[in-house]
């Protein structure tokens, strides 16, 4: 007779896990015992998730959240011990950075709790992020000797140029008022209305067309001409594009018809 496999208690469970519900696809950071640092596994299996809810035709907005006190703790320090074990982040984390930022689907942060170093990357990097009052936030790398370099590829076009200069100098923590005054994030709620305020920017983007929401994150990320007239040139083909496609035809028609366009989910 043969004998059940007994479990590897020392395999970790799942620390991300992704839901889907009603075109939101939910990717919850799930490793409070560290901080939900971005140790090795939580790295591959937020990429696995991203990938996964970014390929999901049905799915209209992305939510990335957290367990436990804190939203993300940056890099997992117990695991970067040493130059080989500092290089497996290398790769994996400007893949999650610019997985996030190049999403054609609307990405939202939600953060009950404090984002620290490349957590704060990873905030910067979602088009929306919502935090609750209490949050607070720190560009840490210079108090344990090194340089916020990766991540400042998605904080610097957030942040007011004096805010970055400070902030990344000081190392100084900062709360959710400044961060949303300085451009960090979109918005700073009362802890008991911040999943409104995230069901708030989801239920809108849920009304946007998917073709046309890809496009517009395209055309904010893209790399403006040298000239004005070489701007209005390439815009004007864009528009025109976009306004002959499929979707800006059955946009247009439901404006004049005073009905919902059909991409809107059915509630």
């Amino acid at each position: 007779m043969s004998e059940t496999p007994v479990p590897d208690a020392a395999v970790p469970a799942e620390l991300v896990h992704l839901d889907v519900t009603a075109g939101v696809a939910t990717i919850t950071l799930d490793s409070p015992h560290n901080r939900n640092a971005l140790s090795a596994q939580l790295r591959r299996e937020l990429l696995a998730h991203l990938d996964t809810a970014i390929a999901d035709a049905g799915v209209r907005a992305i939510v990335l959240t957290h367990t436990g006190t804190v939203f993300c703790a940056g890099m997992d320090l117990k695991e970067s011990k040493g130059a080989d074990a500092q290089q497996q982040g290398v790769t994996e984390v400007p893949r999650i950075l610019s997985t996030l930022w190049d999403s054609p689907t609307p990405v939202v942060a939600r953060l009950a709790g404090p984002a620290r170093a490349g957590g704060v990357g990873i905030v910067a990097a979602c088009d929306v992020a919502v935090a609750a009052e209490p949050v607070t936030f720190a560009f840490s790398e210079v108090r344990i000797g090194v340089v916020p370099a990766v991540i400042s590829v998605t904080v610097l076009p957030r942040l007011a140029a004096r805010a970055a200069h400070e902030l990344f100098l000081t190392g100084e923590t900062f709360d959710a008022r400044r961060a949303a005054a300085i451009g960090l994030i979109n918005s700073a709620v009362p802890a008991e209305q911040l999943d409104d305020e995230v069901a708030r920017y989801t239920g809108m983007f849920r009304l946007g067309a998917p073709g046309a929401l890809a496009g517009t994150k395209a055309m904010l990320r893209r790399e403006r001409p040298a000239t004005m007239a070489e701007d209005f040139a390439a815009m004007n083909t864009l528009s025109a594009s976009y306004f002959a496609s499929d979707e800006g035809q059955e946009g247009i028609r439901a404006f004049g018809e005073k009905r919902r366009p059909a991409w809107v989910p059915q509630d």
